[in-house]
């Protein structure tokens, strides 16, 4: 089992004895949503913890987006449960990058190409993307990322 959900599991036993109700239900809601996936398909898998991280990403999402549909429709009660449940998934995704240290990534990736003797212009994009979206990984948007190299490389 992958370490991130192990310790989804871990909290489950820790939410029931602290008695956190919103916590529980989150993180079985959670874990039933990543049983099902390693489910599905003609044979069963094993998610690691990229593909763990990337689901907690859209369930958060997910969330978020319902809470402000709430909020528009003036359910002001619903829209904080379901803020409340994306902040305890969100508790268990890695910690954000600021754009300064997506930057300094693009930055010293872009250099250890050009020292690899690339030459380096809009159309090798990929050349770029590909180290910068690995070391990324979830913590940052990627549209962003992409606008940043495309940036740099103009």
């Amino acid at each position: 089992m992958s370490t991130l959900k192990d310790r989804l599991h871990a909290d489950v036993v820790v939410h029931m004895k602290d008695h956190n109700k919103t916590a529980l239900t989150t993180v079985r809601n959670v874990l039933g949503e990543i049983e099902t996936r390693e489910k599905s398909g003609k044979t069963p898998i094993e998610l690691d913890d990229t593909q763990v991280t990337a689901l907690l990403q859209k369930e958060a999402a997910k969330r978020r987006d319902t809470a402000r549909i709430y909020t528009e429709a003036g359910e002001a009660g619903r829209a904080a449960a379901e803020i409340a449940e994306a902040e305890v998934i969100e508790a268990y995704l890695p910690k954000m990058l600021t754009t300064t240290e997506v930057e300094a990534i693009v930055d010293e990736t872009i250099a250890a190409l050009k020292a690899d003797g690339l030459e380096l212009t809009i159309r090798q994009m990929g050349a770029v993307m590909k180290p910068v979206t690995a070391k990324v990984a979830g913590r940052f948007d990627g549209k962003l990322v992409s606008d940043i190299v495309r940036t740099r490389l103009a």
